[in-house]
């Protein structure tokens, strides 16, 4: 006879329960593990850190470094980046031509060939003057050889009353202009005019690669607009403002020029036309572009008229440069130059040693550009507006940015006509 014991039902059932429970609790802890072998090499790639900061010092020095090696390229590579950069700022200069034509539906290869017969006529222009103006001094200087000598012998004269011997002079003389001098400086002649026949071939191809490019520049400004807005509106206003200072600074140097051949043919100077031409070239020059246009005329002067017509050319010279550059023509230019006058000596001297001497020519286009590219689009590099830029104000507003009427140009909306154009149609 059987037993039967009371609530064994219920024992079974909760072993069975348990059993599930153990089952489920096992079945958490497998995926648990599971979870705990995927997630594993995450963790074991290694702790994770924060940004490192470095200190302000040693991320000063690593800038300057940089920047350092950036002219040191710049400076190996003058050949092609010297040339490269002038053609840059003819474009810009001669682009508006091109965006007119463009927008009045004329062909784009048209307007193209307009931009690059303007690039030529301007650089035609400039040769053709430098090699006038060589020509004409070449030519007259032998009539005044009987003057040179006299100036000669009273400069030696002087030079006994100081106890300085004609003899020690000659020597002096007779070791700057022995045999191999003579023949290093022609030999620097020629190797000069072939570097600048180079030079030429240089700057013409790279004209013909820009204006191919500028066909479809439209476009690129609109892509550039949607990448990154900000350098995009930075380019612009450094576009503006460098057209802006090149038509000024033409219109001013050729009142300059003008003015004092005036004055030396009224003084009876010869190659007064000669000199003015120097004069205009040199007022794109910062700072010292006068002192190198003045003294030519001031040498000659002395040479075939006297002293006294030398000194009247320095100082008439002297109020006129002064009166139209640094009173009138800053008012003209406004914020297109865009750095103080102390920044634009400095660019001036740094941009000679990096691109010879077209870089005295372009030190502040050069400086502008990049100063568009590496500080205006950046808000923590742009408190250094503070101590170079021309209008502090451009700390808190950079150049173009807040005024998209001014600082987008026409052609976006040629490369928007551009665009709706390619738009297939609807209903064909």
């Amino acid at each position: 006879m059987s037993t039967v014991v009371p609530g064994a039902p219920e024992t079974a059932g909760t072993t069975e329960a348990t059993g599930a429970t153990g089952a489920t609790e096992t079945t958490e802890t497998t995926e648990t593990t599971e979870t705990t072998e995927t997630t594993t090499p995450a963790t074991a790639t290694g702790p994770r850190f924060g940004p490192v900061t470095l200190p302000r010092a040693l991320l000063a020095l690593v800038m300057l470094a940089g920047g350092w090696l950036a002219l040191q390229a710049i400076h190996e590579l003058q050949a092609i980046v010297g040339p490269l950069l002038l053609v840059v700022n003819l474009m810009i200069l001669a682009y508006p031509v091109q965006a007119w034509l463009t927008h009045r539906r004329v062909p784009r290869v048209l307007g193209a060939i307009a931009s690059a017969l303007i690039v030529f006529a301007i650089l035609l222009a400039i040769v053709l003057s430098l090699v006038w103006s060589i020509l004409q001094l070449v030519a007259i200087l032998p009539d005044y050889q009987f003057r040179f000598l006299a100036l000669y012998a009273s400069a030696v004269d002087q030079l006994e009353q100081w106890g300085v011997t004609e003899t020690q002079v000659l020597d002096q003389l007779q070791g700057a202009l022995s045999p191999s001098n003579i023949a290093g400086v022609v030999r620097g002649a020629l190797s000069g005019v072939t570097g600048a026949v180079s030079w030429l071939a240089v700057v013409a191809t790279i004209v013909f690669v820009v204006v191919i490019d500028s066909i479809s520049l439209p476009e690129r400004i609109l892509a550039a607009l949607r990448g990154n807005e900000g350098v995009a509106r930075s380019l612009f206003a450094f576009t503006r403002g460098v057209r802006r200072y090149w038509v000024v600074s033409s219109l001013f140097g050729l009142i300059v020029a003008i003015i004092d051949v005036f004055v030396l043919v009224t003084l009876g100077v010869p190659l007064a036309l000669v000199w003015g031409v120097l004069a205009f070239i040199t007022n794109f020059i910062p700072n010292i572009g006068f002192v190198i246009g003045v003294i030519p005329p001031a040498l000659m002067a002395l040479l075939a008229n006297d002293a006294r017509t030398a000194l009247l050319v320095v100082v008439l010279y002297s109020v006129v440069n002064f009166t139209i550059q640094a009173v009138i023509q800053p008012k003209f230019t406004g914020e297109s130059v865009g750095v103080t006058a102390t920044m634009s000596l400095l660019s001036l001297l740094l941009w000679t040693w990096v691109l010879g001497p077209l870089g005295a020519l372009l030190a502040l286009p050069a400086t502008l550009l990049a100063k568009s590219l590496l500080i205006d689009p950046d808000p923590q590099l742009r408190w250094i507006n503070a101590y170079i830029s021309s209008n502090p104000d451009d700390v808190h507003s950079p150049p173009g940015v807040g005024a998209p009427e001014a600082a987008v140009p026409a052609v976006v909306a040629v490369a928007e006509d551009g665009a709706a154009e390619r738009e297939p149609d609807p209903e064909g």
